[in-house]
């Protein structure tokens, strides 16, 4: 039986949520914590504006890093591994969700129909994708949501 695909409404949540904690943006999915709270009255239009905007950080981030050239490949293995990920979204932001899934494990980004534009060590540049998404997240919140 296939697996259930994921939509562009879908909640980006991990499971880890760092709000609790007192976090204004998770450390695990980066919503805002007001995002967070809020997932369930928000309207689909609503949803798909939060997924567009992490969608677009994670894009921009991994784009001079990585090319997908067989997206049909990742979301099989992706599918087979049972990782979870968006399958409405673009294929480069896949490659977010398989670096945070496979945690110190190396894998061949090749078998997953991935090209690495550098020579990077898996383990760092998930850890510098990860901080720099954070980064990008807690940025665009304190330029929207913070009062001087």
């Amino acid at each position: 039986m296939p697996k259930l695909q994921k939509k562009r409404s879908s909640t980006p949540c991990l499971g880890i949520c760092t709000t609790t904690f007192g976090d204004e943006v998770c450390k695990g999915c980066k919503r805002f914590s007001h995002e967070i709270v809020s997932w369930t009255k928000y309207s689909i239009e609503e949803r798909e504006i939060v997924n567009d905007r992490l969608e677009k950080f994670k894009v921009q981030i991994l784009k001079d890093r990585f090319e997908v050239f067989d997206d049909k490949l990742l979301s099989k293995n992706l599918d087979q591994m049972g990782i979870n990920f968006n399958h409405s979204l673009d294929p480069l932001t896949w490659i977010y969700d398989l670096f945070r899934a496979a945690g110190s494990q190396t894998f061949d980004l090749e078998n997953f129909g991935i090209k690495s534009l550098k020579n990077f060590d898996a383990v760092k540049v998930r850890d510098e994708i990860n901080r720099e998404l954070l980064e990008l997240s807690e940025v665009h919140h304190e330029r929207y949501f913070k009062k001087n």
